[in-house]
């Protein structure tokens, strides 16, 4: 099959729709399909990623300015992407897959009403909770009423949309969208997520083999919720005086977190490591804890909870949205809710008990099995091959 994605989001910008596009690009590129991948130039450095297997599928990057209020994204010139449809338009392709609300969708849907192909949607991201994280400027109520208006346009105007998790599912339907769907979660090629070296790690920078240490790896912006995080370790240290908290990746909430640290009296426990390779530092830097600690309230899905159990990291989590989907069932995460004393309660627990640090390490990659991109991809190949039938089937003569 010939297979368009669409995306205003794509590397070198590091997040989850970015690891999701590429995780499916690259699993239908080696199960024999012609993936091409339209997203943004994010100027230096945005050419063809590494880990992209080379040239194992094709990316066009559109010219882009950057946007004002968020300055880590990028907005793709509505010239260059009218001229870019213009030439999609000359080239043949079974399913337009669109990732994301803005320049991507109005180029894919309107691509696919020349062509008659038909459009997937993934609905990537709650809306509704960032907006006020991105637009503080608006009333919350209004900035609320903006998301569910803008997604309800958007998802009528695609076939079928691909919803992450359940809860994300209920979130639509409350929003009155009757789109037909499918809960499909990205999952993890687990070839990647295997070794890792805590203890080089630690001794790279200066973390003493038996200091108690908790990781997170996260976008550090408001939304994933690291200041809770933040006085989650403040509360420990008193039991655990050395505890270091390593911080992975980048993003515009980094100042204020490393400002609050320091009002927290906690900025020795600290370290802010920002973006790490993902098949070497990053697998070393999740190793290096003894637990894997997350608060995130919006995830539609979790990547990096798969990640922790793909590489056997205990983890102590709250379990909202799409994180309720990940952890559910699962013997590698102690589940906490978003209440410091509590959350704190659980990591201490681990903290003090190697024996279950242990069992909850063994059973991680065994959890992860679940969530095998490979199978998941199956899925969506399916997904794809019964909409192209559909279209052949009501195609004139």
């Amino acid at each position: 099959m010939n297979l368009l994605m669409l995306s205003d989001v794509y590397f070198p910008r590091v997040n989850g729709v970015s690891t999701s596009i590429r995780t499916f690009a690259r699993s239908l590129a080696r199960m024999g399909h012609a993936v091409t991948i339209v997203a943004p130039d994010y100027g230096e450095g945005s050419g063809q990623d590494p880990h992209d297997g080379q040239g194992e599928f094709e990316v066009i990057r559109v010219p882009a300015r950057v946007i004002f209020f968020d300055p880590e994204d990028r907005l793709m010139r509505a010239g260059a992407a009218r001229r870019l449809r213009r030439q999609l338009a000359g080239r043949e392709w079974d399913v337009i897959h669109i990732h994301t609300p803005f320049r991507a969708h109005s180029m894919g849907v309107q691509l696919a009403r020349e062509l008659g192909v038909p459009t997937v949607e993934t609905y990537h991201t709650y809306f509704e909770e960032y907006v006020g994280h991105y637009l503080p400027w608006l009333p919350t109520a209004l900035g609320r009423f903006v998301a569910r208006t803008a997604s309800r346009m958007l998802c009528r105007g695609v076939d079928h949309l691909i919803v992450p998790s359940g809860q994300m599912v209920d979130v639509l339907r409350r929003y009155g969208i009757a789109t037909p769907h499918t809960v499909l979660p990205t999952g993890i090629d687990l070839s990647e997520f295997q070794g890792g070296d805590g203890a080089r790690f630690r001794e790279a920078h200066g973390v003493a083999p038996d200091r108690p240490a908790l990781v997170t790896v996260s976008r550090l912006s408001l939304e994933k919720n690291i200041a809770f995080l933040l006085r989650v370790v403040r509360g420990l240290t008193t039991e655990f005086p050395e505890l270091v908290f390593l911080i992975a990746g980048e993003g515009p909430d980094e100042a204020r977190l490393r400002k609050l640290a320091g009002e927290l009296g906690i900025g020795a426990n600290v370290r802010f490591f920002g973006n790490l390779d993902r098949r070497t530092t990053l697998l070393d830097a999740y190793r290096a804890g003894d637990a894997f600690v997350f608060a995130s309230p919006t995830e539609t899905q979790g990547l990096v909870l798969i990640e922790a159990m793909a590489l056997g990291v205990p983890i102590v989590s709250t379990a909202v949205m799409g994180t309720a989907m990940v952890l559910r069932d699962t013997q590698s995460a102690l589940i906490a809710p978003e209440d410091v004393d509590a959350f704190a309660a659980q990591v201490a627990q681990l903290l003090r008990s190697p024996e279950l640090r242990a069992r909850l390490s063994a059973a991680g990659p065994n959890d992860a099995r679940r969530w095998s991109s490979q199978t998941l991809t199956r899925q969506i190949e399916a997904l794809y091959e019964s909409l192209a039938r559909e279209r052949d089937a009501l195609a004139p003569g």
